[in-house]
């Protein structure tokens, strides 16, 4: 994980150990980081669900209803003081967002002998603008989930699906923008599937959504993401999804302010500033120099990859003032992508992503309530 908020920019190592003997498993956390001085710890409660949700994932998955039966050939260590077993006086506001990402690790430490069974996942993230300013929609004050949602990573036989929803929170919604607008004084300027973001392979990953708010009065706003600089991690070849992202576009200024690790807490926003979340993408599976080109042309027509993307990760040639393919010519530049080791995966970054040139360049009036 990027870091826990507080030391900016140190690793939160998750490394877990999975072993199969006979007819039992065990997961083996004692690796996973000690508790951190940031708000993401959790109780071992949350421990030991990480590896039965994984288990149950991968031997029963559809069995209902659960019972401990389920869970009798799972070994569990989980030692005290682990980011999953933290012991007080550890904060734990983001208990939730580690152990999502560990499910994820048990899966990938089980792909290569069960590849048919593991997908690489991105966590959901959370951002939240709690509106402190007066005006008839603002006597109180309230908070509001921004993008709240999944980004599913390819499969073995399919691609990842788009920002959906999470669904392991009953009270999570993807609000229209017109309902958020008439409730809280905000005016969304963009919402949108963000290109490039879903990881290269021959089954692509989902992609993530951007997301551009303005503030119509004062208000705060905080963003509590991860994996910014840990980008969601491919499988069998496939390519590292783009990692989430942050930013603050103050009233008629040129650039925006970009927060390197995804964690902007208690932010003040003038009428006219605006917030930008643009949440990663799934990771992608097996080799993009496998994608079915039909398949990878449509993708650039629809806009989900980027006509240079799909040129230097999917070894595709177009047709000259065209987007159409030229199948010969891409079958030889991917024989020597090949012999070259490309393309080349990028799973850690440090580089913040260059955002659209619209988005940067917003000098509209700020707008306000009647």
């Amino acid at each position: 994980m990027d870091d826990d908020g507080i030391n900016v920019g140190q690793r939160i190592p998750m490394k877990v150990r999975v072993t199969v003997d006979g007819d039992r498993m065990t997961v083996d956390l004692s690796e996973i980081s000690k508790q951190v001085q940031g708000f993401y710890n959790s109780g071992a409660t949350a421990g030991y669900s990480c590896a039965q949700v994984a288990f149950k994932c991968l031997t029963s998955a559809l069995d209902l209803p659960i019972n401990d039966g389920q869970f009798r050939a799972l070994n569990i260590v989980l030692p005290p003081g682990r980011v999953v077993s933290a012991v007080k006086p550890a904060a734990m506001r983001m208990w939730m967002t580690y152990p999502m990402t560990i499910v994820d690790t048990i899966f990938k430490a089980l792909a290569p002998p069960c590849p048919s069974k593991s997908s690489p996942v991105i966590m959901p993230i959370s951002a939240s603008a709690a509106s402190t300013g007066g005006g008839r929609r603002t006597t109180a004050s309230t908070s509001i989930s921004a993008v709240s949602s999944w980004r599913w990573g390819a499969k073995h036989n399919s691609d990842g699906r788009n920002t959906v929803i999470a669904m392991n929170d009953g009270d999570t919604h993807n609000g229209p923008s017109e309902q958020v607008e008439a409730k809280y004084p905000l005016l969304v300027e963009r919402y949108c599937l963000r290109p490039d973001s879903g990881g290269a392979g021959r089954f692509r990953g989902g992609l993530g959504a951007e997301q551009v708010v303005q503030a119509r009065h004062p208000i705060r706003f905080s963003s509590l993401m991860e994996r910014a600089r840990c980008k969601p991690w491919g499988l069998f070849g496939g390519l590292s999804g783009l990692g989430n992202a942050v930013a603050v576009h103050r009233f008629n200024q040129a650039d925006e302010t970009h927060f390197p690790s995804a964690k902007a807490l208690n932010q003040v926003l003038q009428p006219g500033d605006a917030y930008i979340i643009r949440s990663g993408g799934g990771g992608g599976f097996g080799s993009p120099l496998e994608r079915d080109l039909e398949t990878l042309e449509r993708d650039v027509r629809c806009g989900y990859v980027t006509q240079e993307a799909a040129e230097k990760y999917y070894g595709a040639v177009f047709e000259a003032d065209s987007l159409v393919i030229d199948i010969k010519a891409t079958a030889a530049r991917r024989a020597s992508m090949k012999q070259q080791g490309l393309p080349h995966d990028e799973p850690i970054t440090e580089v913040i992503i260059p955002f659209p040139a619209a988005a940067q360049t917003r000098s509209a009036s700020p707008s306000t309530t009647s």
